[in-house]
């Protein structure tokens, strides 16, 4: 039985693009990031032995489900191919890497063809908040919002200040990280943007719920990124294969929908979301590696306060204490563990069922040298938070560098 699971390669497709406004659709987006993957990786079509497809939102942007079929309707060569589309909000992709690791290490499978793909910009910005919001426990919470989501972390934010103090100035710093690094992107949604400015500005930075403002938001996005993930026994037989990387570990915990549920939920856990921290334990614990040993990660920074939120449950600091590895420099390039050195989702871009994909390729691009501008000198372990919600399903990974 396959122990180890091998990331190939992978492509992102650029995230300012509008496909909508380009007369393009899921068929192209598909058909793009498919090419692109397989090239990045060396497979061929014909290699591929399972597809798993993260979409959150397709039927409501586009009207289009059933995506899992869209990697046959686009490549003749992938008919007859397992394929699976899944769902779990902005943690899709997530999930649908934890399912290909599963079919790998189950023996099922040598080859893994993995997407994450989302088209938000069909419609208007407000319904396009609307539809996001399906996200949360509909009809039960959230219902005076005008933004679902904004609203949602403005009281997390909230919930968290109560519990150990916060100022908003620290989610400020975040963005401006964040948007500072997507400037080095190529591919990042924002960085041709020239007038970020993410203080206490009413007019330039308005506040969109509770204590969010504008740029504490990440940005409606299409896009897609995809990755081939290979088992053991694959490169057993293909001697002459060279990873981008091995991811050695990943955890996966759920809560209940409502953010309510989450912060009122008694437990004997001092963290704000202790099944958020549990997952991140257990990817640690299943690749045997402590922090200390990673030398960056890419997190879920849906919001500057979801960044604020996973500093201490990553341990980087003690509960409650965020702020201080924001102010001491601890979450910069150059320092203690480099956060989102690709812009993360403020700065580079949230395709909603992309993302948790996103993260794996941009984390292996980091531990092969491959980060171009983001690169993280020196990298060889680097981790992954993605979560969809207010946390209700959350997936971590660590990859590390792969001897040569």
């Amino acid at each position: 039985m396959t122990t180890s699971m091998w990331m190939m390669g992978g492509y992102q497709t650029d995230f300012a693009r509008n496909w909508h406004r380009e007369g393009l659709e899921f068929s192209d987006l598909t058909a793009e990031s498919i090419a692109g993957t397989c090239e990045a990786a060396g497979i061929a079509l014909t290699d591929i032995e399972v597809i798993h497809v993260g979409n959150a939102f397709g039927e409501l942007f586009a009207g289009q489900g059933h995506l899992g079929a869209m990697p046959a309707t686009v490549c003749p060569e992938l008919w007859d191919v397992p394929s699976t589309r899944h769902e779990a909000a902005c943690a899709s992709g997530g999930t649908a890497l934890l399912a290909a690791m599963a079919d790998l290490r189950a023996g099922d499978y040598d080859v893994a063809l993995v997407l994450g793909m989302e088209l938000e910009k069909t419609v208007p910005g407000d319904a396009a908040a609307g539809n996001l919001g399906a996200a949360a426990w509909v009809g039960h919470e959230g219902q005076d919002a005008k933004f679902m989501w904004p609203h949602m972390f403005a009281e997390t934010a909230d919930e968290y200040d109560r519990r150990y103090g916060l100022d908003v100035k620290h989610l400020h710093r975040i963005g401006e990280l964040n948007y500072a690094n997507g400037r080095r992107n190529p591919k990042a949604q924002t960085r041709g943007w020239t007038d970020i400015r993410t203080g206490a500005d009413d007019t330039a930075n308005p506040l969109v719920e509770g204590r969010l403002r504008r740029y504490d938001c990440s940005q409606i996005t299409d896009g897609a990124a995809g990755v081939i993930l290979v088992s053991d026994r694959y490169l057993r037989e293909h001697p002459d294969a060279r990873p981008w990387s091995q991811v050695t570990g990943w955890g996966h915990r759920t809560a209940g929908l409502s953010l309510a549920s989450k912060i009122t939920r008694r437990s004997d856990s001092p963290y704000l979301m202790p099944h958020l921290r549990r997952t991140i334990t257990d990817a640690f614990d299943r690749a045997r590696v402590e922090l200390s040993d990673l030398d960056g990660v890419e997190i879920h920074d849906c919001f500057s306060m979801s960044e604020y939120l996973t500093i201490d449950h990553l341990g980087l600091t003690e509960v409650g204490q965020s702020w201080q590895a924001v102010e001491d420099g601890s979450i910069e390039m150059g320092g203690r563990l480099p956060i989102n050195p690709s812009g993360g989702l403020l700065g580079g871009g949230h395709p909603v069922g992309a993302s948790g994909v996103r993260m794996l390729l941009d984390a292996s691009r980091q531990v092969s040298g491959r980060a171009d501008d983001n690169q993280v000198e020196g990298a060889k372990t680097f981790g992954t938070v993605n979560f969809g919600g207010s946390t209700a399903t959350c997936v971590a990974t660590v990859c590390t560098a792969v001897e040569s």
